[in-house]
């Protein structure tokens, strides 16, 4: 226990001196922006591995202007290959309502006593455990527990950014990933869309709606001076990982 306690200590003080190093450089002026980069290139990125059919061998038809298994006869711009740009469209209406309210109550009485013990009540019982026969045990406890906890949530997001096709899986599904800085006054803005999309799913203005991505990921967050007000510091949230209370 005491060993994981350090170990979170240790990974806790690490990340906040590297968040605390970088906010010290920007002292006197707004966030910096990160600079453009191959995402493929973020030491968090990885490929993606999901299950595919079988390959299917095309047969090659002579003097025909069709491709069996062809997807399209003419060629659009739509995304179709790795480094293609696509525009992803997000609206996120999302809408929670939720009460639970608990009551639990326990009271319990325990007692123990040895005054008659075969006679040896006054000489082996008090040798042996060292206490009176006449009160051995004798507690008493009581328990009242009562919670009442709401979760109101509404919460909507509407915008699109441009991605990129990062990869092409085997069966034609396509990995998008899509970054959006924006600094306000101070305030940057940061929005990250992931996903796989399939070509059938990308209309014909170049665009795919958030729905229509598998394994989708959005992330909308911040960093800044007001978003620096509404997160606990560092020792409050240590210690609201290592009290039991």
């Amino acid at each position: 226990m005491r060993r994981a306690a350090l170990l979170a200590l240790a990974a806790l003080l690490l990340g906040g001196c590297s968040d605390f190093l970088t906010r010290l450089s920007e002292v006197g002026g707004p966030p910096k922006l990160s600079p453009t980069a191959d995402p493929t290139k973020d030491p968090h990125y990885h490929p993606v591995t999901l299950p595919m059919p079988p390959p299917v061998a095309v047969p090659v038809v002579a003097n025909s202007l069709w491709r069996p298994g062809g997807r399209q006869f003419f060629k659009d711009q739509r995304a179709h290959a790795v480094g293609d740009v696509l525009t992803v469209l997000i609206n996120v209406n999302d809408v929670a309502n939720e009460m639970n309210n608990t009551s639990i109550t326990r009271n319990g009485n325990e007692a123990m006593t040895a005054p008659n013990f075969l006679g040896l009540e006054k000489t082996l019982i008090p040798r042996v455990i060292h206490a009176n026969p006449a009160a051995l045990v004798n507690t008493t406890s009581s328990n009242a527990n009562v919670t009442l906890g709401q979760i109101q949530r509404n919460e909507q997001v509407t915008t699109s950014l441009a991605g990129v096709i990062t990869q092409v899986l085997p069966n034609g599904n396509m990995v998008v990933v899509a970054r959006q800085q924006m600094r306000v006054n101070g305030e940057m803005r940061e929005l990250v869309v992931t996903g796989i999309v399939r070509p059938e799913d990308i209309a014909s203005d170049n665009t795919v709606l958030h729905d229509r991505l598998a394994e989708a990921r959005i992330i909308y967050g911040g960093r800044g001076t007001m978003s620096d007000q509404q997160v606990p510091r560092y020792g409050q949230q240590l210690l609201d990982v290592l009290l039991p209370f």
